[in-house]
């Protein structure tokens, strides 16, 4: 029996992600759990392991390719499993956007389809059913709440993909559903009513063909006059000022996703006739092409991602600067002196540990820097962790992992977490946990060699430094000779909405105070 793996939820507001790299063939067996593939999103680079065991029939994107979550990503013929069951009738072909295995003809111009319950978690294949939102028999419209489950981390509510009457609860409340089997059933329109009773649509790559009729429709927003979209597009249209509701949607029902955005952008008010037309009038109607030694990339995964939360982050947060000078010659000779006898292929013992330590030794006193404030500056939250974040220049772009709870580790331990984050992160495999919430980023430019910058904040946090190179330069001492002393320039931003110069200023100095004078850092650990 061969049956389509559907692309899971991989993370919050993820609706697409880059096919990176295939890990199997067509015809390949493979074991349940075996990695099947590694994929980018715009956080981070996940692998797909195997949910059964099988044999590889199709894969359906090529390296590069772009691949839409609730879409089939590859089709596997399961083992033991036969076309005996299989109906005599032809069944109707599944829509794109729904993420069941299969459907069953219910009534003229309508089938019956399984939700199945996505991935809604890293490492979760199981959730009690904690509520259902909605009972057999009710209609509900896209994106509606549908239920609420409960992890092992964490509350989840679970929105309708689609439209329709819902047929059957397949769980009791407090029963224990599993991730990839059926969770509801719903009735929803067919697309192709009238071709229900004759062989199923032809498809491309594992996706029903849209034909000339139906591309013809005109675009549509919800019952409520609200666009349909995914929350990572309307985060998008957010970012950008953009009003959904005038961006014409090339999805089913008007769906926008972020290309209609894009669109929107560069041609203005298209109209929806131009939106759904096919993609080669698009392309002849361009007015400039790139000449032949121009290189046109897109943007993607976390290169994309970095934009837009710099964007957001410059345009909705007022920055300030402060820059002061430390005097690291006395901590440099102290972390030559304990490198030598700590240090380990699980732990670096650089200067990081050191800065980040210090740094929340000095968040302790003044806990404002270690805040958040809300979209609209009417509250400000007072984080009790210090989950303080560095930049990693890594090969798929910038990456923020954070170092968990900083306030309640030891150097080593912290210096232990730096070595398994820099790792990761270089290696493009980091966590999306790891990258979720930091209270406070350290960005280590003077690896590179720059010395001053004027760093932008990491939102929704409200101050991030930036450390420039380490320099051996002349100082003069209380004597008056002229000493050679390690010298390094840091630069803040700030955000000026709830930190001021004065409250920067004294907190730096406070930082500084445990970086130049060592023994009154140690003294300050608990």
């Amino acid at each position: 029996m061969i049956k389509d793996f559907i692309l899971p939820d991989i993370g919050e507001g993820v609706v697409e992600c880059e096919l990176v790299e295939w890990l199997v063939k067509e015809g390949d067996h493979i074991a349940e759990d075996q990695p099947i593939c590694d994929v980018m999103t715009d956080k981070a680079l996940v692998q797909i392991p195997a949910p059964f065991a099988g044999v590889v029939s199709k894969l359906y994107y090529a390296k590069g390719e772009i691949a839409k979550v609730h879409a089939p990503l590859y089709a596997v013929e399961i083992e033991g499993e036969g076309d005996a069951a299989a109906p005599a009738a032809p069944v109707a072909p599944v829509p794109v956007e729904a993420v069941s295995v299969a459907s069953v003809p219910a009534s003229l111009g309508k089938h019956i389809e399984d939700f199945l319950l996505p991935d809604i978690g890293e490492g979760i294949v199981e959730c009690e059913l904690v509520e259902w939102l909605v009972n057999e028999g009710d209609m509900v419209e896209e994106d509606q709440p549908i239920a609420d489950v409960m992890t092992d981390k964490a509350l989840v509510q679970i929105p309708a993909l689609k439209a329709g009457k819902i047929v059957t609860l397949h769980y009791r409340k407090g029963q224990l559903a599993k991730v990839h089997a059926p969770l509801y059933a719903i009735e929803v329109d067919a697309e192709h009513p009238v071709a229900l009773q004759a062989a199923p649509a032809p498809t491309v790559g594992g996706a029903a063909c849209v034909s000339a009729s139906q591309a013809d429709k005109p675009m549509a927003v919800s019952g409520n006059g609200k666009a349909l979209a995914s929350p990572a597009v309307r985060r998008m249209a957010r970012s950008l000022d953009v009003d959904l509701s005038q961006v014409p949607g090339s999805g089913k029902h008007g769906r926008v996703y972020k290309e209609d955005i894009e669109r929107y952008l560069k041609g203005g008010a298209v109209s929806a006739a131009q939106a759904a037309a096919p993609q080669t009038q698009v392309v002849q109607a361009a007015p400039v092409q790139p000449s032949a030694g121009d290189r046109v990339e897109p943007i993607r995964g976390v290169k994309a991602a970095m934009a837009r939360q710099m964007m957001d982050s410059v345009s909705s947060i007022p920055h300030f600067t402060y820059c002061e000078e430390i005097d690291l010659t006395a901590l440099v000779a102290l972390r030559e002196r304990m490198k030598a006898k700590y240090s380990s292929d699980d732990l670096k013992l650089t200067m990081m540990p050191f800065f980040m330590k210090s740094l929340s030794l000095a968040l302790t006193e003044f806990p404002v820097v270690n805040s958040q404030v809300n979209a609209d500056c009417t509250e400000l939250t007072y984080k009790a962790s210090h989950n303080i974040g560095m930049a990693v220049d890594s090969k798929v772009g910038l990456l923020v992992p954070n170092v968990k709870d900083v306030q309640s580790k030891s150097i080593l331990d912290v210096a232990r977490e730096i070595t398994r984050l820099t790792d990761a992160a270089r290696s493009g495999r980091v966590t999306p946990a790891d990258l979720k919430g930091g209270t406070i980023s350290i960005s280590n430019i003077g690896a590179l060699g720059g010395t001053v910058a004027t760093p932008i904040i990491n939102k929704p946090e409200v101050a991030i430094v930036a450390l420039g190179k380490l320099q051996t330069l002349p100082r003069f001492a209380e004597d008056g000779s002229v000493q050679a002393r390690k010298i390094m320039q840091v630069s803040w931003s700030g955000d000026h909405r709830v930190i001021d110069g004065g409250t920067i200023a004294r907190f730096c100095n406070l930082w500084k105070q445990y970086l130049e004078q060592p023994e009154d850092m140690l003294l300050a650990m608990r």
